[in-house]
């Protein structure tokens, strides 16, 4: 099957769409594009199916094409389109964050809805920054984020991210912004399986910078419990631990942002329960949905729901918001793959497929141009040793080869990296390993 034609998808056809992180003219003078997905494979223009390896873009943790929420969100069209959440509402919009506040760690019962990653970042850094006005602290106001992260595009995201590519052409960015080093180290690290065991006293660093900035002016500090864009970085042992009880001696928020880890990727709700360690602020967004329409959520604690409630009865408490917050569609999306998630017990597959992910990962030692491999849940990034002044090159190249085998991969930098739906099969993990070894075998 090949609707290309169908579609007159010429060089002019595809011309118009400005595409996101896309090399666009290398694109559309060769186009890969995909016409439907099911399960764990999308199918190409060309009728080819093609096992995802990534969810989608680290978002379609039940897999594609789920009957329950695709019902849902066609019935919630039909009966209710569009309603603001200004000053009104819809009660999907309330079970929707009740649901949500149902699988956060204890005291994590409050949700404000936004549309995207980046959309939940500025809108927590926003809140941070707010929740110390409210505090009669206002003058708390700088930010720490942390070398590789990465926070979505929005100038608040941009400015705390630690990705060098990303945030280059768009300076100046947010003032009284601070990064913490990153976690990895190669030398002490590689070949970890979970958590390194080195590397925990990186989280000391926030104390320098602390002295440094004066802890009385730092109002949060976000970080990924798990790297993800980054190059998949585990955190090591006790280092979120340490980061919790700096940012409480100081009176520091701390802030998760959970877009990857959110919604079963290592095995439970949130990482934060996974790492053992419980934030004040959580970001989600990805996994909320299943990928099935954008929506993104501030979750905070109650700590910091409740310095804002102090106010005047009938005041807005928060001057922030988006014409979307709270969608009809987006909500039923929500609520219909929560349920997919529990009666279908994924998050559990993700913990019992996780050993085997393990395992047919760290397979890879010893073959050519392997460094590194890091996992953690149904994560996990092989670095590739790139040619000499030819910096990515080997490991998009080994994506090439996947995509062409069936298998689709993302690079990131030296890394190929790999997120695939929790829904995975060992079969299935076999042969995305397998795929990797014969490509790295092929290359130069």
């Amino acid at each position: 099957m090949t609707i290309a034609p169908q579609l007159n998808l010429s060089r002019e056809a595809l011309e118009p769409y400005w595409m996101p992180f896309t090399a666009n003219r290398a694109f559309k003078a060769n186009p890969r594009l995909m016409i439907a997905a099911k399960g764990m494979y999308y199918t190409t223009a060309e009728g080819r199916q093609v096992l995802d390896a990534m969810a989608g873009l680290w978002c379609v943790n039940a897999g594609h094409g789920q009957q329950r929420i695709t019902d849902a969100i066609r019935e919630q069209a039909g009966h209710l389109d569009y309603v603001s959440s200004f000053q009104m509402g819809h009660p999907i919009a309330f079970k929707a964050a009740e649901r949500i506040a149902g699988l956060t760690p204890a005291g994590m019962d409050h949700v404000f809805f936004v549309n995207s990653g980046s959309e939940a970042v500025d809108t927590a850094l926003k809140i941070a920054r707010a929740y110390h006005r409210m505090r009669g602290e206002g003058h708390r106001t700088r930010l720490i984020g942390r070398a590789k992260g990465y926070h979505g595009m929005g100038f608040g995201g941009l400015s705390v991210a630690g990705i060098g590519r990303h945030r280059r052409d768009f300076g100046p960015l947010l003032p009284d912004v601070a990064h913490l080093p990153h976690t990895y180290s190669r030398e002490h690290q590689a070949f970890s399986r979970g958590q390194p065991d080195w590397g925990a006293h990186l989280a000391d660093e926030l104390e320098a910078i602390a002295q440094i900035n004066d802890p009385s002016t730092i109002a949060a500090v976000i970080v990924e419990p798990v790297t993800g864009s980054g190059g998949v970085l585990p955190p090591p042992k006790g280092y979120l631990e340490r980061l919790r009880a700096i940012c409480d001696k100081y009176g520091i928020l701390l802030i998760f942002d959970e877009v990857i880890t959110g919604y079963g990727r290592l095995g439970t709700p949130f990482g934060s329960a996974a790492l053992g360690v419980t934030p004040d602020i959580i970001t989600c967004a990805k996994g909320m949905t299943n990928g099935a329409v954008p929506m993104g959520g501030v979750i905070a604690s109650d700590k910091v729901y409740d310095a804002f409630m102090a106010g005047p009865e009938g005041a807005v408490e928060l001057m922030h918001g988006y014409t979307y917050s709270g969608h009809p569609l987006a909500c039923a999306a929500a609520i219909a793959s929560i349920d997919v998630y529990e009666e279908q017990d994924i998050f559990a597959n993700c913990a019992r497929a996780s050993a085997r992910w393990e395992d047919q990962a760290h397979s890879l030692q010893g073959e050519p141009h392997v460094v590194d491999v890091r996992n953690i849940g149904l994560l996990a990034a092989i670095e590739i040793a790139p040619k000499p002044g030819e910096p990515g090159g080997r490991a998009l190249a080994a994506g090439n080869i996947c995509f062409e085998a069936g298998v689709l991969v993302r690079t990131a930098g030296d890394a190929l990296v790999l997120s695939p739906p929790l829904i995975i099969t060992d079969g299935e993990i076999d042969r995305i390993f397998e795929t990797i070894r014969g490509a790295v075998r092929a290359l130069a």
